[in-house]
């Protein structure tokens, strides 16, 4: 880990008594107070209601400054990577620790055609499922079932991480568009070899016999794109999950798995689908987007643009910024007419414009622009989180690996402020 004690001490002072505890600075000068000794030395804890203020581990994978809108993966501007690199470049960044010279791309890229398939006996699961279970619930129980089918991990999971990795990035876009062909009742598309990562993925949600599928490249790019810069994002709530889960042992797909039903909350992932929610209820209301934007602004009302502003980016997002170049691109490529898509257009002209939005940061941010993006390319709203997935299965498992790595790993095991009854005599049935 590239983190180093700075020499410098905070000091705490706890009932009169006095306390030195170091101070741990990363490579981009952020700071942190290591109170790994903090109950041994004073019997207190530190009490942070989610995690706002608290590192719960050094990484070198993703660095992440809201103050300043900076996101950078293994050292590389979130930027220059989406402008000069396809997906599973990034993903073999995250999880090798750098970007693939041209042989190890090619040896990744067939080790993802070789392992598209999935095992035949699983696509009888999918008729077990009621017709409307959700992709997410799917998704999550068809990733678990991986480590049945492939137990190597349980051996010596680093050793045979490569392979797991390269098979579970490639397998979990064929379980997505398998999991959508069969809520549309439509015959499964299989991947393809002559197609890139995107396109085979586009080919296999969209492509039918009677209709056959044209694999556009302003869509593979924005696919590529979107997938990019939902890679990683540092220690969010299904990733940390994910470490959680993988600090007790699990493996790698369990772990997966575990991330993406943490991943499938309205609060986290869910942010895209709550956009086009909130776009399809201003179109119900005569397209009176004003109304909405006045709504907004007025504190008592408890409406919100989905959208706008983010928790950990006070200034702006940088992948917003990305997307909407891409976004833009793509609906004039594809000519996309869709009221929806108008009223977004609006909303986001406005907000880039009026000083309420202006002084509060809350410009559109990568969730935004996904949604619009998603939509114009056909993928249904229930879809929306299962793409997301997609794109943060490199940084999961990057997570993990480092985490597996790490010499001073412990299994996660949060403290707690008791406030319950204090203590008290027990009351026999016969008195109570």
């Amino acid at each position: 880990m590239n983190n180093e004690k700075s020499g410098s001490e905070a000091i705490l002072t706890v009932e009169g008594k006095t306390y030195s505890l170091p101070v741990v600075t990363g490579t981009e000068n952020d700071k942190a107070i290591d109170i790994g000794t903090l109950l041994q030395k004073t019997g207190y804890t530190t009490l942070d209601t989610g995690y706002k203020n608290t590192a719960s581990c050094t990484s070198d994978i993703t660095f992440l400054n809201g103050s300043e809108g900076i996101l950078s993966y293994r050292g590389y501007g979130i930027e220059e990577l989406a402008e000069k690199c396809v997906f599973i470049e990034v993903a073999y960044l995250l999880v090798h620790g750098h970007l693939p010279n041209p042989a190890e791309y090619e040896n990744f890229r067939q080790l993802l055609k070789r392992f598209a398939l999935i095992h035949e006996d699983m696509i009888h699961f999918f008729d077990h499922f009621p017709p409307n279970a959700p992709p997410m619930a799917i998704l999550s129980v068809m990733v678990n079932s991986l480590s049945s089918y492939y137990p190597e991990m349980s051996l010596d999971p680093l050793k045979t991480l490569d392979t797991a990795a390269a098979r579970l990035i490639s397998k979990i876009r064929t379980i997505a568009a398998f999991t959508y062909k069969k809520s549309m009742g439509h015959p499964l598309v299989y991947p393809r070899s002559d197609l890139n990562y995107c396109g085979n993925f586009l080919n296999m949600m969209f492509d039918k016999p009677v209709y056959p599928y044209t694999v556009r490249p302003e869509a593979v790019a924005a696919l590529n794109k979107l997938l990019i810069l939902h890679a990683d994002h540092e220690q969010n709530c299904s990733t940390s999950t994910v470490r959680l889960v993988g600090s007790a042992g699990v493996n790698l797909y369990s772990s997966i798995s575990a991330g993406i039903n943490a991943l499938w909350g309205p609060l986290h992932g869910g942010a895209n689908e709550a956009v086009v929610t909130m776009l399809e209820t201003i179109h119900q209301d005569n397209d009176n987007f004003k109304k909405y934007i006045e709504k907004a602004k007025d504190k008592s009302d408890p409406f919100r643009l989905s959208g706008f502003g983010h928790r950990v980016y006070k200034t702006f997002d940088p992948r917003g910024k990305i997307i909407k170049e891409a976004c833009d691109d793509l609906l004039v490529a594809l000519n996309v007419s869709d009221p929806l898509l108008d009223i977004a257009r609006r909303l986001e002209e406005i907000a880039l414009n009026d000083e309420y939005f202006i002084e509060r940061n809350l410009f559109p941010n990568v969730d935004f622009y996904s949604g619009i993006i998603y939509r114009a390319l056909g993928i249904p709203t229930n879809m929306f989180t299962v793409m997301f997935a997609l794109g943060r299965l490199p940084g999961w498992i990057a997570q993990w690996k480092e985490q597996q790595e790490d010499p001073d790993s412990k299994i996660g095991r949060p403290r707690q402020v008791y406030i319950g009854e204090p203590s008290r005599p027990f009351v026999p049935m016969s008195k109570r």
